[in-house]
């Protein structure tokens, strides 16, 4: 497929044509090499996003730093295991200025550096945001309670915000978590995980419970929903973007897995 060039103006006429509106709080999952060419990087993609939402709204992003986790959850797997120790003994504890993401693509690295964005507190599953409801959706981000209730999806859920996919698919839809914790199924079970955090003023190697996910069936699920339910999608560039309310997601996602998961 030939490469197509983006620029600010497309991603803003997208944007309005899928239904982003001044005022609304969004979680935005990106992948900018999927448009195309992109006159400007992220910088335009963060800067388009801003401007639809205005100083009323919010933009979020997952800015997750998974490296994080201990080597035996599988995050280290090119690494030999007699190494596992060392890591967990040296791997540097979370900054939110400083720890850069992991796998969440050039727009939301660039965003947790944004002037004047917030950044959640969580060493491995952080989210980043900026504007009126910022501070808020990353205030608090419990150490155990990931994506449940009072984490950042879930104040999104509480304030009936929205969900934008942009390039990408359901498997990087992090409001399903939410889900996850609300639904209950057979293999719903809690797991330890570890980090490497400052408290107390020392770099600490800290162990926390929390639900086990992994969302093989988010792409299932998003098929389901998009038959189901009312999702809004737009050409943009080589892409897709694709908008939804995140309560109607969660909701039927609730359902889906509770109807569908062993």
């Amino acid at each position: 497929m030939e490469r197509k060039l983006v620029l600010k103006k497309d991603i803003i006429d997208a944007l309005n044509k899928a239904g982003v509106k001044a005022g609304q709080s969004i979680m935005v999952h990106t992948s900018l090499s999927s448009l195309g060419f992109v006159c400007g990087g992220p910088q335009i993609v963060i800067e388009a996003l801003l401007e639809c939402v205005g100083d009323e709204g919010t933009i979020m992003m997952p800015t997750q730093s998974w490296k994080n986790l201990d080597p035996e959850d599988g995050v280290h797997w090119e690494e030999p295991k007699e190494w596992w120790q060392a890591i967990r003994d040296n791997w540097p504890a979370y900054d939110k200025n400083i720890t850069p993401t992991n796998t969440m693509g050039a727009v939301a690295e660039m965003f947790r550096k944004w002037p004047g964005a917030y950044r959640s507190d969580h060493p491995a599953r952080s989210v980043a945001a900026y504007g009126k409801n910022a501070r808020y959706f990353t205030e608090n981000h419990d150490l155990s309670n990931i994506f449940g209730d009072g984490s950042p999806v879930g104040k999104l859920y509480e304030m009936d915000g929205y969900v934008l996919l942009i390039g990408v698919g359901y498997d990087k839809n992090t409001s399903l978590h939410l889900a996850d914790v609300r639904a209950d199924y057979p293999g719903k079970h809690m797991i330890k995980e570890s980090s490497a955090i400052m408290e107390g003023g020392k770099r600490v190697w800290k162990t926390y419970e929390t639900l086990y996910v992994d969302g093989e069936d988010f792409e299932e699920i998003g098929r389901a929903f998009e038959e189901n339910c009312s999702v809004k999608k737009e050409p943009l560039g080589n892409g897709i973007i694709t908008f939804m309310r995140q309560r109607e997601l969660v909701d039927f996602a609730v359902d889906w897995i509770e109807n569908n998961r062993k």
